[in-house]
């Protein structure tokens, strides 16, 4: 089972597992672990990373205590080509998913971050090589956000102003068009279009969907648990293949 989810904090999120049956593990991919080279998370206790700021204090406080699994750390890594390492943990791209999907965080995780040094082809191929995993009961959970322009949102947000970007609105269903054919060109295409550009002015958001990609195949079910637009341009559009 592979799942791709947005990180806002809704109850919509509890859609995306509905009927998911508990994984044996978890591996995730978020937008917000972002380096040069590829690097995989290995503590035992992963810690609950609050990487934001200007959010109520809740937030602050929220734990996410699920275990960690070193020896599939070590796996993921030399599947993968990158080091293994005791620093980073899990930040709010995969915990804020994570809460939702399996509240008793009592399935183990292990985040890998992006190569910011990839190209897209690149980022697709890395998911593809997660895709075996999936045999053995391991989730591969990808994290970001269909689009992400924020400062046109925040923008949107100060103004009232929450109508629907045509920008936006096309590059969602450019998406959604790709992902049900199997496009892979269009996909790996669509960030340098004047749409895609708009919708991820740094791609950071954009990658994580090309790992979940390449992580499926064509004969996973595609379903679509949530969707729609928050703040006016960002979409929540996510996608579950298995």
């Amino acid at each position: 089972m592979n799942a791709i989810a947005d990180n806002s904090w809704t109850h919509e999120q509890k859609a995306l597992g509905a009927g998911l049956e508990k994984p044996r593990a978890v591996v995730v991919v978020s937008a917000h672990w972002w380096t040069h080279g590829t690097f995989v998370q290995a503590s035992a206790h992963p810690e609950t990373i609050h990487d934001f700021g200007g959010f109520p204090r809740e937030l602050f406080e929220v734990r996410y205590p699920a275990p960690g699994n070193p020896e599939l750390a070590s796996e993921i890594g030399a599947l993968l080509g990158g080091d293994t390492t005791p620093e980073w943990g899990l930040d709010h791209g995969a915990w804020s998913v994570l809460a939702r999907l399996f509240p008793d965080a009592d399935v183990p995780v292990v985040q890998v971050s992006m190569d910011a040094d990839l190209s897209p082809k690149g980022h697709l191929e890395m998911g593809r090589k997660l895709s075996n995993l999936r045999d053995r009961g391991i989730l591969v959970l990808a994290s970001g956000t269909m689009t992400h322009n924020l400062r046109d949102a925040s923008r949107r947000a100060q103004t009232g102003d929450l109508s629907l970007p045509q920008w936006a609105e096309r590059f969602d269903a450019s998406v959604a068009r790709a992902v049900e054919t199997r496009d892979e060109p269009l996909l790996l295409a669509l960030h340098a279009t004047p749409d895609g550009r708009l919708a991820h002015p740094t791609p950071d958001h954009w990658f994580p969907l090309l790992w979940a990609y390449g992580a499926s195949d064509s004969s996973d079910s595609i379903a679509w648990p949530v969707s729609g637009f928050d703040m006016g341009s960002m979409s929540m559009r996510s996608i579950r293949w298995g």
